[in-house]
């Protein structure tokens, strides 16, 4: 697949949570085991294979398993305004459905929230498609349905930059959604996808929110009150997707400190600080990650930082990506990382079943509310 920060990933903050009761509800044996676990934005690649070999080598057959993920949602390009999104995304789309077809025997393109009840009961993996932008769709709503066909189930309205839907998270204007952007809402609803607010503006957030009529979702993002970043969201936006009855999902990403090195007290601060501003059934985990740890070699390095420079040149960049800043969270970069967070939740109080809410039910149950199954 074509060079995207994601499919790079193929080659001491204090915690702001409510203390723990004196004793520590109990979490029931296996919970991980029989959990589905969904990432709700990630990417997929084989760290082990060749380049332009769409077969999954064994070994990253048998790692992605061993992480014990459900699903994952995987984004299809382009981002940012280029010149010929359409064109972009017609190319990116016929490179997964070339992943896909070469490994129909591991992998369940999730279509309905049933795939992902089947891909667990089957021991596959359930691969969600979505866009982080409406570039490749602009003026022309009808693309949606196109979308559609194509197995993509969830629309990100925008990216870091503004576009003809609205202002993402980077444009300093602020000037939230347009008239489009509200036409756009409406067929991404009609056409029973998903809305996805990540990388919105503040303005356009809180807009897209008030203007859906039905549940949405900040796939991946942290919490704003916790580091005053443009990619982090706000209380209020958080409280509004949750009360519509949608999920935030919070990523392992540098935005998580203001450092940009965020340790894992950082990332269960930013899990606990959404859990209790949205409850526990608006919280998710969208790690923006790969399903299987970064190697930080010097191929990998240097990678990841071809990557950045090419972000930053294209204007696409946050606050902070620089050479030398990694998207990760160190201490959870391991292939039992969900589960070894889930552990240490449970230690801090979180029940099982609020585990479960946490690592895929709540984004189980919109996916459920948009695609049916």
């Amino acid at each position: 697949m074509e060079l995207t920060r994601r499919s790079i990933l193929a080659s001491g903050a204090m915690l702001a949570a409510a203390p723990l009761a004196a004793k520590a509800p109990k979490t029931a044996a296996g919970w991980y085991d029989n959990a589905i676990v969904i990432d709700a934005l990630g990417g997929m690649g084989d760290p082990y294979g060749e380049p332009d070999v769409t077969r999954l080598t064994d070994k990253a057959w048998a790692d992605m398993q061993a992480t014990g993920v459900t699903a994952l949602r995987d984004t299809v390009f382009p981002v940012g305004n280029v010149a010929d999104p359409w064109g972009e995304y017609q190319k990116s789309i016929g490179q997964f459905h070339d992943f896909y077809h070469a490994n129909p025997d591991r992998f369940i393109l999730v279509r309905t929230a049933a795939d992902l009840l089947k891909a667990k009961r089957e021991k596959k993996f359930g691969w969600i498609i979505g866009t982080q932008d409406t570039c490749m769709i602009g003026t022309e709503l009808d693309r949606l349905a196109q979308l559609k066909k194509d197995g993509v189930m969830t629309v990100q309205l925008t990216y870091n930059n503004g576009n003809l839907a609205g202002d993402g998270a980077l444009e300093p204007r602020l000037g939230g959604i347009t008239k489009l952007g509200r036409a756009t809402i409406e067929k991404i609803e009609a056409e029973k996808l998903l809305l996805d607010l990540a990388h919105g503006g503040a303005r356009t957030m809180i807009e897209a929110t008030q203007h859906a009529k039905r549940p949405m979702v900040i796939s991946h993002t942290g919490a704003r009150a916790l580091n005053d970043h443009p990619r982090n969201t706000g209380d209020e936006t958080i409280k509004a997707v949750a009360d519509k009855g949608g999920v935030v999902g919070v990523y392992f990403m540098p935005y998580l400190a203001p450092d940009m090195k965020p340790s894992g007290e950082a990332l269960i601060a930013h899990i606990e600080h959404v859990a209790n501003v949205a409850g526990e059934d608006g919280v998710g985990i969208g790690t923006d990650n790969g399903v299987l740890p970064i190697v930080l070699d010097e191929k990998s390095k240097k990678a990841m930082d071809d990557w950045t420079l090419e972000r930053i040149k294209r204007g696409i960049a946050a606050p902070g990506e620089a050479v030398g800043v990694y998207t990760l969270v160190a201490a959870y970069n391991s292939i039992d990382r969900y589960r070894r967070l889930g552990n240490d939740l449970a230690k801090r109080g979180w029940t099982s079943a609020r585990l479960e809410k946490l690592f895929g039910a709540n984004f189980l149950r919109v996916y459920k509310d948009a695609w049916g199954g």
